[in-house]
């Protein structure tokens, strides 16, 4: 009997990727996400240390507690643009 032919598969070659370079995150980036963490629990913790009666914080009152927590929310916002 015959041999059958034997269908020749051409060598697989993987997709071509992109050249992209390594994104770099602006220098700014760090430094910032860092100053609203901190300046965020700062916040926090002088308006709990004096009660609410620092000058700017008591003007303030319980939406201190949105200053700080903001401050901290804009640290994480931030923290995403870091690579």
């Amino acid at each position: 009997m015959p041999k059958s032919r034997i269908r020749q598969k051409a060598a697989y070659t993987p997709p071509p990727t992109r050249s992209a370079k390594k994104k770099i995150s602006p220098p700014w980036v760090a430094p910032l996400m860092l100053a609203l963490f901190v300046l965020g629990v700062l916040w926090l913790a002088v308006f709990y240390i004096t009660g609410g009666t620092a000058p700017l914080i008591d003007a303030l009152g319980n939406w201190n507690l949105a200053v700080g927590f903001g401050l901290i929310v804009g640290g994480f916002i931030v923290s995403t643009q870091w690579h």
